[in-house]
This record gives structure tokens, C-alpha cells and sequence, in this order.
């Protein structure tokens, strides 16, 4: 099961997507760790690919990095991937990045990798945004 879960993170970079998604918001990994109660070292060693993440840690991180934590735990692989549930996943992502329709439903045609990854991109799309504005 690890090395299976370890393959996912690789697959999607989810140490990649949180760094991404801390630098863009801006945070230090100091401000990440005091707000998440996760230790600098962790979130470090995450954000390298040297540790996978665990669902406890990606709950207390999604807060501060902005992220819904379901949107998180589907990214980083620990949604059930039966055909339902991502559906599901994917529409509620949808409505919280507010996809247009057409998009949305070519996105729905896409492996769930995929789906993720792109999901990944424009949740920081979506907080990049934000922060220049």
C-alpha cells in the first residue's frame, strides 16, 4: 500500500503542488508550520518528495494553503477512486474554481490523473489571482 501511495505522489507531485501553492499564497515554511502545527522538517521533506504525506497531515495543512481538504485529499490520491466519488470530487472542485461548463465536461472525459493535475494547476491559478490583484 505505501509504495503504491508513494507512486501516486510521485505521479502527481503533491510535495511539488504544496510548495507551489505556499510560495504562490506567500508562506514561509515557519508561518506554515506555526499555523498547520506540522514541523518545518516535515512540511520540508514533503514539499522534496521524501515523505508522503499522510492524510492527518494534509488535513492540518489545507487551511493555510487555502486548500478545501477534500479537493487536497483528491489530488494527493486518498479519495476513493471509484468512477462516483471522483465524479463527485471533480464537480464539487468545479464549482469552487467555478470551470466553465464545456470545460468541466471535457475535463470529465480525462483519466482521473489527469483531472488531478489539472485541478492542481488551476487551484493555483485560482490563488495567484487572488494575490495579484
Amino acid at each position: 500500500m505505501y509504495i503504491v501511495l508513494m507512486e501516486l505522489q510521485a505521479d502527481i507531485g503533491i510535495g511539488k503542488l504544496i510548495k507551489q501553492r505556499r510560495v504562490s499564497i506567500p508562506l514561509t515554511l515557519i508561518e506554515l508550520s506555526r499555523t498547520s502545527g506540522v514541523s518545518q522538517s516535515h512540511i520540508g521533506r514533503i514539499e522534496r518528495g521524501e515523505r508522503l504525506p499522510s492524510a492527518h497531515t494534509l488535513r492540518k495543512i489545507a487551511k493555510p494553503l487555502g486548500f478545501i481538504e477534500e479537493d487536497l485529499f483528491m489530488i494527493a490520491g486518498f479519495i476513493s477512486h471509484s468512477s462516483n466519488d471522483v465524479g463527485n470530487a471533480i464537480s464539487k472542485v468545479n464549482d469552487n474554481l467555478k470551470i466553465d461548463p464545456f470545460v468541466a465536461s471535457v475535463l470529465s472525459k480525462e483519466p482521473v490523473e489527469v483531472q488531478r493535475a489539472v485541478i492542481g494547476i488551476l487551484s493555483l491559478l485560482k490563488i495567484i489571482g487572488r494575490t495579484t490583484k
